[in-house]
């Protein structure tokens, strides 16, 4: 298993318009495609205006081969037009679980 984790920083003031429209147009169908969504938050301190979520494949191979279908949906491209003007950065990370992690995933 691995984890990716994004990490978006939206224009001062932003993340809450950003999560409103993931929520109602890009979440169902990161969902359907993606499968295993590990979490979803935004930040209170430290760095602000940051959306942060966390998406758990089996593999890189997966991961790849999800993510591929995801730029196929027309759905998910266009909510990309709607949400890509609130967005300042883009951050992704590798998370490899430790090796007393034994985490089994639900689709």
């Amino acid at each position: 298993m691995i984890v990716e984790e994004r990490i978006y920083t939206t224009q001062p003031g932003q993340s809450a318009a950003y999560v409103a429209a993931y929520a109602a147009e890009g979440m169902p169908i990161q969902k359907r495609i993606l499968g295993r969504m590990v979490g979803y938050y935004t930040t209170e301190f430290g760095p602000l205006n940051q959306v942060i979520h966390m998406w758990a494949y089996e593999s890189l191979a997966e991961r790849a081969e999800r993510r591929a279908a995801l730029f196929k949906d027309q759905g998910w491209l266009d909510y990309l037009k709607k949400v890509r003007p609130l967005i300042v950065s883009q951050e992704s990370k590798l998370l490899i679980p430790a090796p007393f992690m034994n985490v089994k995933w639900q689709d």
